[in-house]
């Protein structure tokens, strides 16, 4: 019974923050599906990274407020709907609620025939940035839940050495913990540029911050 008591009450206490919390509010006055779409506005507005024109790559896409944020930054008058200079394709396990001008694939990121569809609507050109916000269910165990968490990034890593333009940038989420500086020590060899951000709109509590790699340094082989 004491457990159960304690759980309400954790419940209680995040109900009460998510309520109360202004990202959250915002979030509902400017359409957006998700708190999560202002840690990609201020990575994005800090680093300048999504430009009209830009073919970009949401990976982990669902609920949908990454898509629809790039979405906007595509869009001639930054509206939600109407015209779009660029392309976007998503990717995730769970099913997506349309975001008009997006392409969407549903399916398993780390299965060879779900890469292979995103693959083929790439269709040969050049990514200009690849954003995950992938993350695999947390165990508590934290060896196990670092390894999952490492290899997901290395497979949005690997994606983005075979399709990024020479100048392209890769956002991932990543948690402090075991295997940070792993993940951290990858991107410097991985990248010329590397910027570690912590987004205002990332709870204080979470162990969550995201790693930004610009400028490849292994080029596709098209280049």
């Amino acid at each position: 019974m004491k457990v159960k008591t304690k759980s309400k009450k954790v419940n209680k206490s995040w109900l009460n923050d998510h309520v109360n919390d202004p990202y959250v509010k915002l979030a509902k006055r400017e359409g957006y599906r998700a708190r999560a779409a202002y840690k990609l506005k201020e990575i994005d507005e800090t680093l300048g990274l999504i430009k009209p024109g830009n073919l970009v790559v949401d990976l982990g896409s669902v609920p949908g407020a990454w898509s629809q944020y790039v979405r906007r930054r595509l869009s001639p008058s930054g509206a939600a709907v109407g015209e779009l200079n660029g392309t976007i394709l998503a990717l995730d396990i769970l099913p997506m609620e349309p975001v008009e001008g997006v392409h969407f694939i549903q399916g398993d990121f780390r299965e060879p025939e779900v890469l292979a569809q995103l693959q083929a609507l790439v269709d040969g050109r050049l990514v200009d940035v690849v954003v995950s916000d992938m993350a695999p269910n947390l165990s508590g165990i934290e060896s196990a839940d670092a390894a999952r968490i490492e290899n997901l990034v290395e497979l949005a890593l690997e994606f983005a050495q075979l399709h990024l333009k020479p100048q392209g940038a890769l956002v991932v989420k990543v948690f402090h913990g075991s295997g940070y500086a792993q993940l951290v020590k990858l991107f410097k060899e991985s990248f010329k540029v590397v910027k570690p951000i912590k987004p205002k709109a990332s709870r204080d509590k979470s162990s969550e911050t995201f790693l930004v790699g610009i400028e490849p340094k292994k080029q596709p082989p098209s280049v």
